[in-house]
This record gives C-alpha cells, structure tokens and sequence, in this order.
C-alpha cells in the first residue's frame, strides 16, 4: 500500500481491495517506525487521523464519497488546523494550537482525506534547506548527510520516505518546486490567488501560495481540485471558475510551443543539471512539441527585488508575535517593552531575525524609495518579460534549480549562497504565474527536477505536460533505497 500513488490509493479504497482505517493505521505504523530518519513531521495526529479515516469509511459505505476519501495526506505545519498545533517550525509558536481551520485543510476535510500529522518546515517558511526550524533539520531520504530542499521540506521528505503519499506545501519563492526537485517528487505551485491563503500564516503576503506536492501529476490535479476555490474570507482569492485538473491529462502535446530561456542555461548552473533537463525537454519534444530559445532578461534582477519586497512583508506580517495575544512569551517581563523585546528575540530564529531586519530597514523613512519601491518598480518588468514571452511560447522550461542538494550545514555562515539558489523559482512569485516541478533525471544518486512555468490559471497544461512526460518516462517511479 506504501508504494501506490494517490489515484492508485484512491482506486484500492473504491474496490475494497483495503479501508480507509487501514491504510491510515500502515502509514501511522511506517512514520512511528522510520521518521526518526528524516525528522519529517512536527506533530503526527494519530488519534485525530483515525478519527477521520473511520468517518471516511463510513461515509464509503453510505455512497458519500469524493476522489479523495480515505486517502492520507500531510500538511505542512503552516496551516491552522483547529485544536491542533500549528508552530510554522519556530519556537515563538511551539505552544499554539488554532483556533480555527484553514480553508485549505477546510476543503481538503471536506474531500474526505486523512491528515497523518504537520510536517516540518523552515521556521515561518524562511529558507531553501529546512535547516532553519526550531524543531531540528529535516534530512533528504535520498541522502541522509543532505537537505531536502526549502521551506516545503518536510512535506516532500515525508513523500519521497513513503510516509506520506502527498502533502500540502507553500511557495513564495520555489518553497514547493525546489524540494520537489531535491527528493524527486512533483510539486505544483499554482496562479497567486488560486488556493486561499486564509489561515495560512502569512510569511510575504503577494507571495504566498499553497500547493500539491505528490508523486505524479495526476495525483497533483487529484489534489488540486479539492484545495482551488475562490474564498470570500481571502482578499486575495480570484472569483475565477475552477476546471477539473484532471480532464486534460491525456490530451497530446502536439504543436506545444517550448520556451527555453538562454538566461536559466547561464553560468552559475550545475553542467550535469543542464545536461539532465535539455534531455527531458526533448524528450518532450519527441511528444509533438516545438521548443525555442527565448530571453527573461531580468532573471538576475529577482533575487535582489525579492530579497526586499518578501523581507519588507514578513517584517509586518511577523509584527504580530509580540507575546501578548498568542504564542511564546518571555518570562518575568520588566516592562512592556521588555516583554517585546524578549519574546522576539527568544522566539525567532537567527534567519527569521535577518529578514525582518532586512525588511524594516527597507520600509523605513529614506530608505523606501531607493529600496522597496525600486523592488516593485523591478518587480513588475520582471512580470513584463514574462508577458512577452508568453506571446511566442505556450509554457516555459527549464532547471529547477541550479545545484543538487547541498550537506546540511554547508551553507549555515553563508546566506547570500542560499539565497543565490532560488535563482529560477523567484521570478514566478514575483510575477504570480503558475510552476511545476517534476523529476526527470538523475545526478550523482541524487534527483533532478524540471521546472514548467505557465501562463496565468494555466495549471491544467502544466499538469497535462507532467502527466505526458510521467507517461513516456519512469523517473517519478524512482524511489530512494
């Protein structure tokens, strides 16, 4: 049962070939047994999961049934889930338990799913390596010495593991596809303001996007048309119909214009990396496809227009966790601003500091203009390339990102480093396209990922694509020893 996707899962639950129940108890009896491997989860809900596997066998056996009852999921420890902790991986919330359900896991109970625990994260999603929680690193399946990728890395850990046969991630700078890419999975981040963020804690508010993050592409639309939806309660969610994702999966990739843009094969990638994605692209090709070297001249320019604007939101967003309404708070405060003081700086961790040092700095009186308003002013040329891209191609592909994934603490004195790996995932949250990761090779016993970027709400084509190449080759089957 470990073994199978989430279709597959779905399909043994239709036919009785075994229960919700005990599906859920195998997955709670592999994650008991081996994840203290892989640190992947913060809190397993065991009790609270096979609650919700015996309803979903009833309501089975009643004829009320969606795709998704009985399957198990795990959710990234960034959503509020009702009476259950929800620390986004950091210590100024390790006592929290919301108070109310987001509306993604709202949607996703709704479907009948099974939630297994939360998983692992960097501390309030700040990160590329999953190093940075509170609750210790998460280590990559494929190699124990190595990260898993960030922030989503305990998600995509617990998948690649088999503890999991998919979770539910957030990307605001390629915090989905960049772990999928480093533990061989497929992650889908999808069109800002498809998912609703409301009762997703806020890290950059024009950025964030919950996802899928499964084992296949069919499995990633499986799960998409349980989370998309428009939510009066986020101001952010578009009033936009939503499709079933899964009813262009089978469609032929003819005439299926390929930009491949000169700026993601540039110095500073890995040559094997580029090697392995130029392979799967023509593979691709072989599908009917028509591919063409275009230009995003102003790739380099979004990790500096990031590393202002997503800093400059999170120093506001993180202004809430101050010890008086929720969370940690210092012991035996003088006064109040003692209580402030204190509580933030045993609350947060070393990179979540940064970034809000980083952001007020950047919002402040005379330094607004000459930073934050020159990020937005980058940030939206940065969507115009795209724009113009998508008048002459259909999707754009490339890397994922430009190394394999590094030792854990290689990178710990050096954030600039980190910060350079984002370097083809941060221009699609700045512009609020749509992107996808898939595996499509293999480097040094490590999996590579291909990165397919949309245009706007065009998630069903980069789910077809995935589902295409998935059809055509075997690399999501690869699984680590």
């Amino acid at each position: 049962m470990l073994n199978k996707t989430v279709a597959e899962l779905a399909k043994g639950l239709e036919s009785g070939e075994f229960s919700s129940t005990e599906l859920t108890q195998e997955y709670l009896t592999q994650i008991k047994s081996e994840d203290s491997k892989y640190n992947s989860f913060i809190s397993v809900t065991e009790d609270h999961a096979l609650a919700q596997a015996k309803a979903a066998d009833e309501s089975r056996a009643a004829g009320n049934t969606t795709p998704l009852t009985g399957v198990p999921i795990a959710v990234k420890d960034i959503f509020c889930t009702q009476g259950i902790k929800t620390s986004c991986g950091s210590k100024m919330l390790d006592n929290f338990e919301a108070p109310y359900e987001s509306t993604v896991t709202e949607k996703l109970n709704a479907a009948g799913t099974v939630m297994l625990g939360k998983t692992n994260l960097d501390e309030f999603a700040m990160g590329s390596s999953c190093e940075s929680s509170y609750y210790g690193p998460t280590k990559n399946p494929w190699a124990l010495e190595k990260v898993p990728g960030g922030s989503s890395g305990g998600s995509a850990a617990a998948i690649a593991a088999g503890l999991a046969p998919a979770a539910i991630g957030t990307d605001t700078g390629g915090s989905i596809r960049q772990p999928a890419s480093f533990c061989g999975i497929t992650g889908l981040k999808p069109t800002y303001g498809r998912v609703s963020r409301w009762g997703m804690i806020a890290y950059g508010s024009s950025l964030d996007q919950g996802g899928p993050m499964t084992q296949t592409a069919e499995d990633a639309a499986l799960v998409l048309n349980a989370m998309a939806g428009f939510d009066s309660k986020d101001s952010t969610s578009l009033d936009k119909e939503v499709p079933d994702y899964t009813a262009k999966l089978s469609e032929p990739l003819k005439g299926l214009r390929i930009g491949v843009p000169k700026e993601f094969y540039s110095e500073g990638l890995n040559s094997d990396i580029a090697a392995t994605t130029q392979s799967a692209i023509k593979e691709i090709e072989k599908l009917g496809a028509v591919v063409k070297e275009i230009s995003l001249p102003r790739t380099e320019l979004s990790i500096p227009a990031y590393y202002i604007i997503a800093p400059a939101e999170a120093s506001t967003n993180l202004s809430r966790f101050d010890g008086v309404k929720f969370g940690h708070r210092c012991e035996d405060p003088v006064d109040l601003y003692d209580m402030y003081t204190r509580t933030r700086a045993e609350g947060f961790g070393d990179e979540v500091k940064r970034r809000i040092m980083i952001g007020t700095y950047a919002l402040s009186a005379g330094y607004y203009d000459a930073y934050y308003r020159k990020a937005q002013q980058l940030r939206r040329l940065i969507k115009d390339d795209y724009v113009k891209a998508f008048e002459e191609v259909d999707v754009i592909m490339g890397p994922t990102a430009p190394s394999l994934p590094w030792t854990i603490g290689a990178k710990e004195n050096d954030p600039v480093s980190m910060y350079l790996e984002d370097i083809y995932t941060l221009s699609v949250n700045l512009a609020g396209l749509p992107g996808m990761s898939i595996p499509c090779g293999m480097v040094d016993g490590m999996p590579v990922g291909l990165q397919v970027i949309g245009n706007y709400f065009d998630e069903s084509l980069l789910l077809n694509i995935g589902h295409q190449f998935q059809q055509a080759t075997d690399w999501h089957t690869k699984r680590p020893a």
